[in-house]
């Protein structure tokens, strides 16, 4: 295991590394979980904090959020400085516009 780093020497170096939209400090005082605003900033934290290797424990996948929205998620679990991470990040995935026949089968209901 890693020496751990104090906290606020590894929230610096988090924040001169990336930009995550949240982070949380778990109770159990040995974790924290950083979460990233899409999945490219969280890969790319994790190639700059040198974490991205064949042995990180991550899974990607597209799926429908509870909304019904498709989304892509990312999660990972390195141990960075000594220190449990919880890192995810959750985006919308493109969907293409409607059709034309679409469009104008729903013009004439919005209009009717």
């Amino acid at each position: 295991m890693t020496d751990r780093k104090s906290f606020r020497a590894v929230m610096a170096e988090l924040l001169l590394l990336a930009a995550p939209t949240a982070i949380r400090v778990h109770s159990d005082g040995s974790s924290m979980a950083f979460t990233f605003a899409t999945v490219a900033e969280l890969r790319a934290w994790l190639d700059a904090a040198g974490l991205n290797t064949p042995d990180l424990l991550a899974a990607e996948r597209e799926r429908v959020d509870h909304e019904g929205r498709p989304v892509r998620s990312m999660n990972a679990y390195p141990t960075w400085h000594g220190w449990e991470i919880y890192a995810d990040a959750v985006e919308p995935v493109d969907v293409p516009p409607l059709d034309p026949v679409t469009v104008t089968a729903l013009t004439g209901l919005a209009v009717a």
